[in-house]
């Protein structure tokens, strides 16, 4: 029994499904770059001065900070540019690729002061507590300040996000070169600044992590948290009228708050296929925000052959691999078409 395929796409505009960024946006993520990045200077030079690795860590982190924010700032700017014949969804995934890059640039940060940490344990140097806890004040602010621009602009996408977490533990590693500094200067106790930074990068490794994994989902083509395969199925044969089985499913994100869809849906016998596709369409935009879905008709009675990125016993895959000019022998059905009209068939085979 033939499978064959009536495609039906239906499109959105991207821009009305992804995230908005607006040129006000842009401008609070441009100044709070030019606010991190100048401060990372005062705290390096000040961290190298002092001796405090708190101040350095803070001053590294802070130029993992100027990075994500340059990135978010680039990948808003690619991500307007329109899609062409060779990308056609333009450079929406920009920014998922630049996030991957911040959560990576976080690991080595966190490398590093775990191994200056330990030689500072070895052998713990002076620290100038006074000058060190003036800087580490002034960071705490600006961060307060970058932070307080970055919550009020868009917070959806990946890579503002990732610098949100980054100017979070910069706070975090402000506070505690602040704390480091009270403590060596009342006691003289300087291992205090080795054991708070390693404090702070645990911190950042947790975010890192996380911001990692979110990013390589997108990359890996996973499905949304709230528009698995297996629930949007479900969901169109217990409530649309018309369909009568759902499979192939697959969902991705090409960035974030942009998700996408295929399917192939049989219809029940006698149903009005164009207003099938069109219900099932509103339900994967409404139901399970997709702005992007493209439906293909099931005209054979079952489900059809099993979908060839499913994990399958060994034997069935070595069936799925064979042409299927054998498997019907001899005669090539992926040149047939189904009946034209409005309406699936109720009783006959489309030849």
């Amino acid at each position: 029994m033939a499978e064959t395929h009536d495609h039906d796409h239906h499109h959105h505009d991207p821009h009305s499904h992804a995230p908005e960024v607006n040129r006000d946006n842009e401008r609070k993520i441009l100044v709070s770059f030019f606010l991190i990045f100048s401060f990372m200077l005062v705290e390096a030079i000040g961290g190298y001065v002092s001796g405090s690795l708190a101040l350095i860590a803070d001053a590294g982190h802070m130029l993992t900070d100027a990075v994500a924010l340059g990135l978010a700032y680039a990948a808003f700017r690619f991500g307007r540019r329109e899609a062409d014949g060779k990308r056609t969804f333009g450079y929406l995934r920009f920014e998922v690729i630049a996030g991957f890059v911040n959560a990576l640039t976080l690991f080595g940060i966190v490398l590093w002061i775990f191994i200056e940490a330990y030689q500072r344990f070895r052998n713990p140097p002076e620290v100038l507590a006074g000058p060190m806890l003036i800087i580490a004040a002034f960071g705490f602010f600006v961060n307060l300040l970058v932070l307080y621009l970055l919550t009020r602009g868009d917070r959806e996408h990946v890579n503002v996000k990732g610098a949100i977490l980054h100017v979070i533990g910069d706070l975090l590693g402000s506070a505690a070169a602040i704390l480091a500094a009270v403590v060596i200067y009342f006691t003289g106790w300087t291992p205090i600044d080795p054991i708070l930074s390693i404090f702070v990068s645990l911190l950042v490794l947790r975010s890192a992590w996380k911001l990692l994994g979110r990013s390589l989902h997108i990359l890996l083509e996973g499905a949304p948290d709230n528009a698995m395969p297996q629930d949007i199925e479900r969901y169109l044969v217990d409530h649309i009228e018309g369909v009568e089985a759902v499979s192939h499913t697959h969902v991705w994100l090409i960035t974030s708050g942009y998700a996408l869809a295929t399917m192939h849906v049989r219809p029940s016998p006698g149903a009005d296929l164009r207003l099938v596709v069109r219900r099932v369409e509103k339900a994967l935009e409404e139901r399970f925000d997709i702005g992007h879905s493209t439906i293909a008709i099931n005209w054979d009675d079952a489900d059809g052959n099993p979908c060839r990125f499913m994990r399958l016993p060994l034997e069935q895959n070595q069936v799925e691999a064979e042409p299927l000019a054998h498997r019907e022998g001899g005669e090539d059905v992926s040149t047939i078409h189904p009946n034209e009209g409005p309406s699936a068939p109720s009783g006959e085979e489309p030849t």
